[in-house]
């Protein structure tokens, strides 16, 4: 009895005293079949017949005061016509140990198999849960004789549905594991376990590889949070940007050098003025701060001058970088003009109306432009003609037109009339353009203070011009075999050139280093117009004046902004120095001026000087025309 009552395989249902059955239980799955049921109780009372009769009583392990051990089973409503499902899944508290067979109860004739008492007991489930993991599978047998059932699946009590189901009868569910995200990134890659050692995991350092450390760990975030972040992001990615430049042309560092070196040291080599008023800080400087062509061609400008002081190979990796920039500046803002120039004449032409002539002027910082690009090349040193496209842009704009900032207008023309007259007396074919009357001087007469140069508005370079003439036409008669050489009207315009300059007078003060520049300048002239005019020869009167020359040049103090522009009256000088002592004497004159300015043109303007000298003491008639000395020389510089 006791065997039954224990048995997993069989339980009956539990009723209270109403007769209303509390609850049953299915087996392995919420639906039996009549024929398994059948099976499941047939063995069950095989089993018993084999057992002897045990007590007519025992305690009934149900939980119900209602139950009893004795007499026949309590089975209200029991009918042939019940069927297994009034004992369905509904009832999940209680175990379905045994059922007796209905039809074979109630065969008339027949004797019960076993008595009521021996009948199989409804056992009430122990509510703990761990109770229900501990079922197992048993046998059921006799005289060693067993029989092994299926195992019953555990019911699910009343209430809410389980969010997760029960593990299966017979032990713990393996819970699978997903994949570790806290690896290092390498073993990650390679897909082997890491321990995870930090700042560099074991298993990467046994493997010899080298570890890659770990991801940044994800900080969880709201969906709101996402979006401000995102939309913070795309702000940054479009309104932060960095600061414009404050002035087109000074970028870097470098730049900076060029500006300050422009501003407190190479202007004052370049004029008579190395103060505040000088043309290059005052005019040039604030148009260069609006026009960014003309801030790279005064960058380079002062770039090249400074490289030739300081040979560090970034000041001259951005002085190129400038001069590209200016070139490329310049055409493009030619081009641009000329375009306009070509749409304005053939609108003039169809509307037949006449087009105004300040809208094809180009802008003044284009003129600059080309005036320090030419500089440009003295800085430099070149001595290929490279000044010669410069020069020419720049007698083109200003004779075909006329600047528009006054101030600005009086300091180019006066620069650019001192560099042509000065190249007309290196050079066989370049000629000063006063002398076509294409370039007109300003329409006043400047005071002592109003020359950025010497001997321009003053009328000096009047007849150093003219003195250039009187060669050329001497070259031509010579050339073509005519003697004399110089003719009478050569002689009569020579004449009336010396007198000129003897009683020509600067405007500035006497025992000032200007004045001693103006005097040096006379003298100059004076050489140039007797070496034109008398042969080449030594005489007393060429040495007196050479002489005198070089006494002013020894008075100039040596840091004297007079000393800018002393390198054209040196070179005449020189060219006329048949004496030994006075040739010291200049070529002391020229380290002095090249330890000032610092200009690289100065070192061939005395090659040319010295191969003069050798011209005269070997064949002293050639001496006089040094103009071919220099051709001959492959050189073409100018000598300002």
């Amino acid at each position: 009895m006791l065997f039954m009552q224990n048995s997993p395989y069989l339980t009956r249902p539990h009723f209270d005293g109403s007769g209303s059955e509390l609850e049953a239980c299915a087996g392995p799955s919420s639906e039996i079949s009549i024929s398994t049921l059948a099976d499941i109780t047939n063995a069950t009372v095989s089993a018993h017949r084999n057992i002897p009769r045990a007590s007519t009583s025992s305690t009934s392990t149900s939980g119900s005061p209602d139950d009893t051990s004795s007499g026949s089973p309590d089975w209200p409503g029991d009918s042939a016509d019940r069927t297994i499902n009034d004992y369905d899944a509904p009832y999940s508290s209680y175990r379905l140990s045994s059922r007796p067979d209905p039809a074979s109860a109630a065969t008339p004739g027949m004797s019960a198999p076993y008595d009521s008492d021996q009948l199989p007991k409804i056992e009430e489930l122990d509510e703990n849960e761990d109770d229900i993991h501990r079922i197992k599978s048993s046998e059921v047998g006799a005289q060693g004789q067993s029989t092994t059932a299926a195992p019953v699946a555990v019911p699910r009590k009343r209430g809410r549905p389980r969010k997760h189901p029960l593990p299966t009868p017979g032990g713990q569910a393996k819970v699978t594991k997903g994949r570790s995200k806290t690896g290092c990134i390498t073993c990650r890659r390679r897909k082997k376990k890491c321990d995870e050692t930090k700042p560099a995991c074991l298993n990467c350092q046994k493997n010899a590889v080298v570890c890659e450390g770990y991801p940044p760990k994800e900080i969880w975030k709201s969906g709101r949070q996402r979006m401000a972040d995102a939309a913070r992001s795309h702000s940054t990615a479009i309104v932060p940007r960095g600061l414009p430049l404050l002035i087109d042309g000074i970028e870097t560092e470098i730049d900076r050098r060029f500006l300050d070196h422009f501003v407190y040291g190479f202007s004052r080599v370049l004029t008579l003025i190395n103060d505040d008023s000088n043309p290059f800080k005052e005019i040039l400087l604030p148009m260069a701060t609006q026009h960014r062509g003309l801030m790279h061609s005064l960058m380079c400008l002062s770039g090249s001058h400074l490289s030739g002081i300081d040979p560090e190979p970034k000041l001259k990796e951005r002085k190129y970088h400038h001069f590209h920039r200016a070139i490329q500046d310049l055409k493009e803002n030619i081009t641009a003009k000329s375009s306009q120039s070509s749409m304005a004449t053939e609108s003039s032409t169809k509307t037949g109306s006449e087009t105004k002539q300040d809208e094809l002027l180009v802008e003044d910082p284009i003129i600059a432009s080309t005036i320090a690009l030419s500089l440009n090349t003295i800085c430099e040193g070149e001595t290929s003609g490279e000044y010669r496209p410069h020069m020419d842009a720049a007698r083109y704009l200003l004779t075909s037109q006329q600047p528009r900032n006054e101030k600005f207008r009086q300091f180019i023309v006066e620069f650019f009339q001192y560099h042509d007259i000065s190249n007309a007396l290196t050079s066989l074919d370049r000629r000063p353009a006063l002398l076509q009357s294409d370039l007109r001087l300003p329409d006043f007469v400047p005071g002592a203070q109003a020359g950025n140069f010497l001997g321009v508005f003053d009328g000096l370079f009047n007849y150093i011009s003219q003195i250039t003439q009187l060669r050329d036409r001497i070259r031509e008669r010579h050339s073509q075999g005519y003697e004399p050489a110089v003719d009478y009207q050569t002689l009569s315009e020579a004449v009336q050139i010396d007198t000129a300059i003897r009683t020509w007078r600067t405007s500035h003060e006497k025992e000032t280093p200007n004045w001693y520049l103006a005097q040096l300048y006379r003298q100059s002239t004076w050489v140039y117009l007797y070496r034109t005019i008398r042969p080449s020869r030594p005489s007393d009167k060429i040495s007196q004046v050479v002489e005198d020359g070089l006494v002013y040049l020894d008075l100039l103090p040596q840091d004297a902004s007079a000393y800018s522009i002393v390198l054209m009256p040196l070179f005449l000088l020189g060219c006329s120095a048949f004496v030994p002592a006075q040739r010291e004497r200049i070529t002391r004159g020229f380290d002095t001026l090249r330890s000032y300015s610092n200009l690289r043109n100065i070192e061939p303007a005395f090659k040319v000087v010295s191969r003069v000298w050798q011209v005269m003491d070997s064949h002293i008639e050639e001496s006089w025309d040094w103009e071919k000395i220099i051709k001959d020389m492959d050189m073409d510089f100018l000598i300002t």
